[in-house]
């Protein structure tokens, strides 16, 4: 595992380098469609969609966070978002960024590949056990421990 907070500094970097560059792809795209910021996406069983993370991106929303923010996800609706409005929208996860409603299905699984991949990465390079787990996994097994 990573050890130490200079290692988990780079880490967080190196997690916003990826996002900033998801930004750029969505920016640079007209594939994504254009977010109503309804929520109607964070309500994952409603919208009959699964959302996967994986350990970098949890470790960055904590440390940006801290352990107390993640709360567990016990219906199939995102628990950060409240009032159709997400609350930790800066720190979100990269399917949270690349996933639109009326986003091209075939760019927005292209653009996770890649996503993924780098991800998986950053892994790799600092030791960390990938597991690639849906969201509401992810929360119940960290609030659960």
């Amino acid at each position: 595992m990573v050890a130490g907070p200079s290692a988990n500094g780079r880490l967080s970097k190196k997690v916003i380098e990826i996002y900033d560059w998801l930004e750029t792809q969505i920016a640079d795209s007209n594939k994504i469609g254009q977010c109503k910021a309804c929520g109607e996406c964070c309500d994952l069983e409603g919208f009959d969609h699964r959302l996967f993370i994986t350990p970098p991106e949890l470790m960055y929303h904590r440390a940006n966070l801290g352990d107390e923010t993640i709360k567990p996800m016990p219906t199939g609706r995102c628990p950060y978002n409240i009032n159709s409005k997400c609350t930790v929208y800066e720190y979100r996860f990269a399917a949270c960024r690349i996933f639109y409603c009326s986003g091209d299905a075939d760019f927005q699984s292209e653009l996770s590949e890649t996503a993924l991949e780098k991800l998986k990465s950053l892994c790799l390079e600092f030791q960390i056990p990938y597991r690639y787990s849906d969201l509401a996994n992810a929360l119940n097994g960290f609030v659960g421990s």
